[in-house]
């Protein structure tokens, strides 16, 4: 967000008076701000004794994080009535600080949302000429960029054992960035994107932990660039795409993966369908627009008088947050 007001006039944000430091000190007293954010990594793994002790009626304390909540959670109950609001990635946040945006074909936002009402495939327009004439074009089974090797969904594993079950259709996963042998520069994203448009029939979106709503940008990889997207996650990726456009790696199991990819890329008018959407939806980052920025839209909410004054708490914070099982 920037210092002071700058990351938000660079915005063109609707409210430019929202005021950014990490100066505690900057008012003479921490109880004089009007929100206080706490950075999720960060405060998680704080101790007790390093919680502010007091706050004004005014106040909003935040919990604030983009990161998963399987890799960070909370596992007492020390934070359990300290928030008034959060900002997170979770549909159910009282902000969203998240990844992505899906609009409808008069470019209204309609998600992701916990509930969406997606129109049927079935009932979806057919794929136009243009499209498959691009679509004919690709001969790779699946590309997958990824720069953490190791992670707490094993998605690393993952990929090998379904890498394994290809070889028998003599079909791979083109791996690139630090965990494979192929390169693409984040410096020339553009490129790298443009493989995913012109070579894969699918591309792998596999989440790095597993949590309630967790889908990062991995996701607009292959939904802007006319790839199916192959998702591992632990979301309930309805509330983010129809069904019947992605393949959930999770569910299928890796051999179950590899023979569905074989006989989907064998089978070209089955293909097909898993575009249709295209004629109804299109899927965004959420800073691509002043309506959807985060930043912007969490600005607005501390100029929204009536919420501000609204007294809420976050009496059961652990449940909220941390994953079933995870303490």
């Amino acid at each position: 967000m920037g210092n002071g007001p700058s990351g938000f006039i660079e915005r063109k944000c609707p409210f430019v008076n929202c005021y950014v430091t990490g100066d505690a000190n900057l008012l003479g007293d921490y109880t004089k701000f009007d929100v206080l954010a706490f950075l999720g990594p960060e405060i998680v793994r704080a101790p007790r004794s390093s919680l502010p002790v007091k706050r004004s009626s005014h106040q909003k304390f935040v919990f604030a994080t983009i990161e998963s909540a399987d890799n960070y959670p909370v596992c007492d109950r020390h934070l359990d009535g300290f928030f008034n609001w959060t900002w997170t990635y979770r549909l159910d946040s009282d902000a969203r600080w998240g990844y992505l945006v899906v609009r409808d074909r008069d470019n209204n936002v309609i998600g992701p949302n916990k509930v969406m009402h997606w129109m049927k495939l079935e009932d979806m327009d057919p794929v136009s000429d243009d499209l498959k004439k691009r679509l004919k074009s690709k001969s790779k089974a699946a590309a997958w960029f990824v720069s953490n090797c190791y992670t707490r969904s094993h998605r690393e594993d993952f990929v090998g054992a379904v890498r394994k079950h290809l070889t028998k259709y003599n079909l791979t996963v083109d791996v690139y960035g630090q965990c494979g042998p192929l390169k693409c520069s984040r410096d020339d994203m553009s490129r790298c994107l443009n493989k995913i448009q012109t070579d894969y029939y699918f591309y792998f979106s596999f989440e790095n932990s597993f949590s309630e709503d967790y889908v990062t940008e991995k996701l607009t990889y292959p939904l802007q660039n006319d790839a199916v997207p192959v998702v591992y996650g632990g979301a309930n990726y309805t509330r983010f795409m129809p069904d019947g456009i992605y393949l959930n790696a999770k569910e299928l199991g890796a051999e179950e993966l590899a023979r569905t990819m074989h006989a989907i890329i064998n089978d070209p008018e089955r293909y097909y369908q898993f575009f249709r959407w295209q004629s109804h939806y299109s899927f965004h980052r959420r800073q691509e627009s002043v309506e959807t920025d985060d930043y912007c839209r969490f600005c607005s909410m501390l100029n929204d008088e009536e919420l501000v004054k609204r007294t809420t708490v976050y009496r059961n914070f652990k449940e909220w947050w941390t994953p079933p099982g995870k303490c």
